[in-house]
């Protein structure tokens, strides 16, 4: 049976003219060539402008004819994460896994399925190998240092103490740090707080939260 592209040139209410322009010259692509692998990218562009179901059917019906390929596996894991599908996410993932191990966006994206989760403890293993894959990940290593911490605190300061003390262990009290611009702190709050809760989603948005600043502000060191 062959390929089905979707129907080209089509536009969604308030869709970034942008992000529309590169779905259309993909849908094109596809229309001409069924055959292509441009269903992947097609796929990608549809779940960045928020189309995740067109995304998902697409990749699907797309690797039912090219079933190793791997690129367009990542893209329905992704799709199917956006979802909120994370089991079938982590199945696609593992089984790019279970072909390569050394894929480090596959264990990229498998961290943050678990992190997602709440299962911190499963994320680490897959962000140590992304790491070591992909030295210039510095998103994965950003994250791999909080994940290590593990909440522990080793300064001696009245804030640290402070910190050490379960009183403190709130989401509330994180936000504070996150206001004052005390992101480690925050980060090493929130992770205690998953670590007794792993399914307390207010902390991992605050985790979230804490993470991307944390990154930003590598980056602008």
């Amino acid at each position: 049976m062959g390929f089905s592209p979707p129907r080209a040139g089509g536009e969604i209410a308030g869709e970034d003219p942008a992000a529309g322009f590169v779905i259309r010259r993909y849908e094109e692509r596809l229309a001409r060539d069924p055959s292509s692998l441009a269903f992947a990218p097609l796929a990608d562009a549809y779940r960045k402008a928020g189309r995740t179901r067109e995304a998902i059917a697409v990749c699907r019906e797309g690797l039912a004819r090219f079933p190793e390929y791997a690129t367009a596996r990542l893209v329905l894991a992704k799709a199917l994460l956006d979802a909120e599908e994370s089991d079938a996410a982590l199945a696609e993932v593992r089984g790019i896994l279970d072909r390569n191990p050394a894929d480090a966006p596959a264990h990229r994206l498998a961290a943050e399925i678990h992190r997602r989760a709440g299962h911190l403890a499963e994320a680490l293993p897959h962000l140590r190998q992304a790491v070591v894959l992909d030295s210039s990940d510095r998103e994965s290593r950003v994250l791999l240092e909080v994940l290590e911490g593990d909440g522990r605190l080793m300064g001696s300061s009245t804030l640290d103490r402070l910190l050490a003390e379960d009183t403190f262990a709130t989401v509330s009290f994180a936000t504070v740090c996150l206001d004052q611009g005390l992101v480690d702190e925050a980060a090493q709050v929130l992770l205690r707080i998953l670590k007794r809760d792993p399914e307390h989603a207010q902390a991992r948005g605050k985790l979230d939260e804490a993470l991307r600043l944390k990154t930003q502000k590598r980056k602008g060191s």
